[in-house]
């Protein structure tokens, strides 16, 4: 006779939604998890952090919710795993003021419930309130880990802050006997971000390994500030040692060939990619495009962006729309334009750009009716700042309208 299956514990399935959850199957386990309640076994705080992450992996915002008010009723929300998991939830859902509220709402906090909601914010894109958080954790006296500084390379490289990163890269020598990988790679990015490349160089050539993010973030870095040759040059070099690139290998690589001019360079990288089982991104189609405006083959670029795969985005027909201008392609700015502003109508630099592009053709009427038209619907120019880092501290210059 068959074998009865093994009754459905708690233990089990919390095991199974760990086991799914750690090896990339977020969907998965969510599944498991409702499964699990639909048998009415009731989950502890065991269950609950690899859940959370399943739905910051998934973007499920309900279930991550409906998980929460779960904790709340078992009373597991001052679980300091659970707490942890559901700062790293909301932020990965991109719900700081959720992960932040969490986070003041736990009386007790160990290093990790400081660190996960360090790196939600730096993760985040709030830099700045990142390094503010920090010097909350130096005052409460948090053990600072490699994971802390990373978050810190990462806030300063956002900022630009190269002075900070310098400070954070010499307390990273005092307090670790060699350099973890990932603490490496993040220095590289950082001073890549800051624009010291001869520093991030140094780093990673004195990092005992590397991977693939290690290359990347050099390769990356080259190729966005027009160091062309040498971005092109880590890339073969990598490939030549046998590590595998990925998408963000290859996006470097063609925005070095963008910088050079290089078009058929960039389709030979771009048709490559197939071949290392790497389905091109958005962002990799986007630098095609991008490389062929600046060439000069508009109307390629246009055609190129209306046969591929994925709707542009603003990015994308922004580039194009500044290559009509630079070589005068009247009707494709038009088509381009016209995208542009049913995209974003609040926007003036696009409804700014075509009046341009109609004054360097000579049709100053054309010109002046977007003007008027940009009065009409009460779309103005946002004003420009500039950011000065001077001693420790960093300075914003704001323009309105004739006075700084």
């Amino acid at each position: 006779m068959p074998t009865a299956p093994a009754p459905a514990t708690l233990a089990s399935f919390n095991a199974l939604i760990a086991a799914l959850a750690r090896s990339g199957r977020p969907a998965e386990a969510l599944r498991a998890f409702r499964d699990m309640l639909a048998r009415g076994v009731p989950p502890d705080h065991f269950t609950l952090p690899p859940v959370l992450r399943s739905c910051a992996l998934t973007g499920a915002a309900g279930l991550a919710a409906s998980s929460h008010a779960l904790a709340v009723k078992l009373g597991a929300q001052d679980n300091l795993f659970v707490a942890s998991a559901l700062v790293l939830c909301y932020s990965g859902l991109s719900s700081l003021p959720d992960a932040r509220s969490v986070f003041d709402a736990m009386r007790e906090r160990d290093a990790v419930l400081w660190t996960s909601m360090l790196s939600a914010y730096a993760q985040g894109g709030e830099p700045e309130e990142a390094l503010r958080f920090f010097e909350g954790m130096v005052a409460a006296g948090v053990q600072l880990d490699a994971v802390v500084m990373v978050s810190l390379l990462l806030a300063c490289g956002q900022l630009g802050w190269r002075r900070h990163g310098r400070s954070v890269h010499a307390c990273c020598v005092r307090r670790f006997l060699g350099m973890p990988l990932s603490l490496g790679n993040a220095l590289v990015d950082m001073y890549v971000k800051c624009g010291d490349f001869a520093f991030a160089e140094r780093v990673f050539a004195r990092m005992p390994r590397r991977d693939v993010i290690s290359w990347s973030a050099l390769i990356l870095g080259h190729g966005l500030n027009g160091r062309s040759d040498v971005a092109l040059g880590l890339f073969d070099r990598m490939t030549t040692e046998g590590v595998q690139p990925n998408s963000v290998t290859f996006l470097g690589a063609l925005s070095a060939c963008v910088h050079s001019g290089m078009v058929d360079k960039a389709y030979a990288i771009f048709n490559g990619m197939k071949q290392w089982g790497i389905e091109p991104e958005l962002k990799h189609y986007s630098c095609m495009a991008d490389a062929l405006g600046r060439a000069g083959r508009v109307i390629e670029a246009v055609k190129f962006i209306e046969e591929m795969p994925f709707e542009p985005d603003e990015a994308m027909l922004g580039g194009i729309l500044a290559a009509c201008r630079v070589h005068g392609e009247m009707e494709a700015a038009e088509r381009v334009s016209k995208r542009l502003m049913d995209m974003s109508p609040g926007k003036s630099g696009y409804y700014m750009s075509l009046a341009n592009i109609y004054s360097d053709a000579g049709r100053y009427s054309d010109a002046e009716r977007i003007r008027d038209f940009m009065k009409e619907v009460k779309v103005g120019k946002l004003p420009g700042y500039s950011s000065v880092e001077l001693d420790v501290d960093k300075y914003k210059f704001h323009i309105k309208g004739n006075g700084v």
